[in-house]
């Protein structure tokens, strides 16, 4: 925080944006403590009781939350890098055998390259990068180079960052040291930029490594090959130029033999571009391979599927704030990892936020940490909306208890935890099993994905809506191959749940099953009598009989009656019904549900799609706001002439029309400026003080428009444009 003592104007322009702009969130706290009655001046006190507690929790969690998604997108890129690995040692095995036919020369000439097919969410590329960067230097070889677009604007800069990145080393370039000569000069400062250096320091490598190995048996665990081959990734090929990628190709071509090179293309849209930008006669000097990474969408319904719909993590989002990062997700950047960056935002504000998150833990630890709660943070539990309804539920009695006894409600809160957490594990398991029946039905009434099931179930009670019922009626048609696979799905489901409570379901399921194994038999058996009938008809040539046979056949289709199969899909509907009604209740339905979920969908809201014009315009009309210095604070719509300069500039400029006259706002603002000195200034340093309030006035200008709200206006050489309306 800047002194009080320092006068305002002596803020240079980058102090001011910085400071109206991103000082919002370090005096949110202060300024929600002071705006609040006098009451919560206690409860802030208390909050701080278990401030270390909180902060250890949220740290704890979150390193779990990390290391698991961690593992997700490792278990997700795993094929792919597998096939790349693979890819790599089918070219390499190519180079090191060395054949004369002339096939294999010609072949020998192109160079291995592999087209990896990433998606638009170029946020997430570089971590698939590093990964892949990882594993090609743990398995295949040392010599692995990532270049950029925005580092090679040219052939020279290419080569400066390859050879840089192989020999780890900061290489200068000689202008006039790019030819393919034969003789290269090495020293410490500078070195050849050249296909014909970087051959020569690979083979004076590779002499290295066999007279150390002539010397030391070659371990055969070694994890890199003999000959290791060189590996280019060309992070984002579509950003770098034509001319560049032709040249290092060309040139690479013809050094293919001498030097063992793999290029690595990653392609964030098609891989026809690779045929955009290259011509025909570059292009067929790459043997390229085509690998298709995993989409995001399927990204992100892994990682909402293991993360959020799991009973091992404590933490969990609301509806409102899910859909906040699914949103964000689909209509912005498709970026799996700034949905995690949110998520790990959610965690920190709920630790910062709720005083009672110190709970939000594993249950035998949140259960330890109820018995050592003090007065205030049991008074903290007994404002929780969803425990004043618990109250309300139960006999006098017991409310007395719950809202005077701290031992007891420190019993009945371990009872409550331990409800919330059997809660959670039997929710996974039905939606799951709900899921199953859903995903596969026309038009997807329910979403076909799970994460807007969840949502679905999360927003209100999902029976009760239109969408569920057509669900039902749809399910109610199914055919049997597709509900036998189904109850199957779901046997396994609940066989693999934490919950204790589906013994019984998994048995009546199994009786389901077993019933239509059962209904298979008897209807083989009554396809057989049937034609027994029709062929005893057919033998009965009498017309009194015939006709009473097709009578018999016209009332039954009339009744319509219900066959054992449809009996039996409607029972196995209405049983699965039941399970959603019991079991699928939405979380604010459930008691101290806020412990453990975060729903404040406002604020991450603010953090992710921010506002800046709004915030602009709130510093500089209400500088109060966010410097919480009393001088700057103003009654109604005055000007404090103690307020920084850019914003009495500001205000002014408020009052004016489309054309601002340039003197007439000097007058004004002299005027405000001056009010601070009162009639008493000496009238000899007049001058001095005009060409002082000038030179802040210009410069408050000069900041306004470099902020965007007035331009010079060609009309009138001594006027502005404003060129913002309505405040902002």
């Amino acid at each position: 925080m800047y002194s009080e003592n320092i006068p305002i104007h002596c803020f240079t322009k980058k102090d001011l944006i910085l400071l109206f702009l991103f000082i919002k969130n370090m005096y949110r706290s202060e300024r929600q403590f002071r705006d609040e009655p006098e009451i919560n001046s206690t409860e802030r006190k208390n909050d701080s009781e278990d401030t270390e507690l909180r902060f250890a929790s949220c740290q704890s969690l979150w390193a779990q939350i990390k290391l698991e998604t961690e593992k997700i997108q490792e278990d997700l890129n795993k094929q792919l890098l597998d096939n790349l690995v693979s890819f790599l040692r089918r070219s390499h095995s190519e180079f090191q055998e060395k054949t004369t036919e002339w096939s294999c020369q010609m072949k020998s000439r192109e160079i291995p390259t592999a087209a990896l097919v990433l998606g638009v969410n170029v946020t997430d590329h570089d971590m698939t990068f590093k990964s892949l960067s990882e594993v090609l230097q743990d398995d295949i070889t040392p010599y692995v180079a990532l270049l950029e677009a925005k580092d090679c604007p040219g052939i020279k800069n290419l080569m400066q960052k390859l050879m840089g990145q192989l020999m780890n080393c900061c290489i200068d370039i000689d202008e006039d040291s790019f030819e393919d000569d034969s003789h290269v000069q090495v020293s410490q400062n500078k070195i050849r930029c050249s296909m014909t250096s970087l051959i020569n320091w690979y083979k004076s490598v590779m002499k290295k490594t066999d007279s150390e190995t002539t010397r030391k048996k070659r371990n055969s665990s070694s994890r890199h090959w003999q000959s290791p081959p060189v590996v280019v990734i060309f992070k984002d090929m579509e950003s770098f130029t034509t001319k560049v990628l032709q040249d290092f190709i060309v040139i690479s071509s013809h050094h293919i033999r001498e030097l063992p090179l793999a290029l690595i293309f990653g392609i964030a849209t098609s891989p026809m571009i690779i045929h955009s930008l290259l011509p025909h006669s570059v292009s067929s000097l790459l043997c390229i391979e085509l690998f298709q990474s995993l989409s995001c969408k399927e990204h992100l319904s892994t990682i909402i599927d293991k993360l959020l719909l799991t009973a091992w993590c404590p933490f969990k989002l609301g509806e409102k704030v899910l859909k906040v990062l699914i949103n964000i997700f689909l209509y912005h950047d498709f970026s799996v990892q700034n949905f995690i960056k949110g998520f790990q935002l959610c965690v920190v504000e709920h630790f910062y936020s709720q005083p009672l998150s110190v709970l939000c833990c594993e249950l035998v630890d949140a259960k330890k940490r109820v018995n050592t709660l003090s007065h205030n943070q049991c008074e903290n539990i007994r404002r929780l909306p969803s425990f004043r309804r618990y109250v309300e539920s139960q006999v006098s009695e017991n409310q007395i208890a719950l809202l005077t006894s701290d031992s007891f409600l420190k019993e009945v809160t371990q009872k409550l935890l331990e409800d919330l957490q059997l809660y959670h594990e039997n929710y996974v398991s039905v939606l799951r099993c709900l899921h199953v029946f859903t995903s596969s039905l026309p038009k997807y009434p329910l979403g076909k994905q799970i994460r807007e099931l969840h949502c679905a179930c999360l927003e209100n009670q999902v029976w009760e809506t239109e969408e569920y019922e057509s669900s039902l009626q749809l399910a109610r048609m199914l055919n049997k191959s597709d509900l036998v696979t189904m109850l199957q799905q779901c046997v396994e489901i609940f066989v693999s749940s934490s919950g204790k409570e589906f013994d019984k379901t998994v048995e009546k399921l199994k009786e389901f099953l077993t019933q239509f194994q059962e209904l298979e038999v008897a209807e083989a058996f009554e396809e057989d009598v049937s034609v027994s009938s029709e062929k005893e008809l057919q033998k009965k040539t009498d017309l009194y009989h015939l006709q009473k046979t097709l009578l018999e056949l016209k009332e039954s289709r009339r009744s319509k009656k219900l066959t054992k199969f449809e009996m039996l899909r409607f029972e196995v509907v209405d049983y699965v019904d039941s399970l959603v009604r019991n079991y699928l209740v939405p979380a604010d339905h459930k008691t101290l549900y806020e412990v453990v979920y975060f729903n404040t969908a406002s604020v991450l809201r603010g953090h992710l799609n921010a506002a800046p014009r709004t915030a602009l315009h709130t510093a500089l009309n209400n500088p109060y706001c966010y410097l919480k210095n009393q001088a700057f604070k103003s009654d109604g719509g005055s000007i404090s002439n103690k307020a920084p300069d850019i914003c009495i500039a500001y205000k002014l400029h408020l009052e004016c029309g489309r054309l601002i006259n340039l003197v007439d706002w000097l007058e004004a603002f002299s005027t405000v400026v001056m009010a601070v000195e009162g009639p008493k200034a000496d009238a000899a340093s007049s001058d001095q003080v005009d060409h002082i309030i000038y030179a802040r006035f210009i410069q408050a200008v000069s900041e306004l428009i470099f902020l965007g709200f007035i331009k010079p206006s060609k009309q009138k050489t001594d006027h502005v444009a404003r060129l913002t309306w309505g405040g902002c």
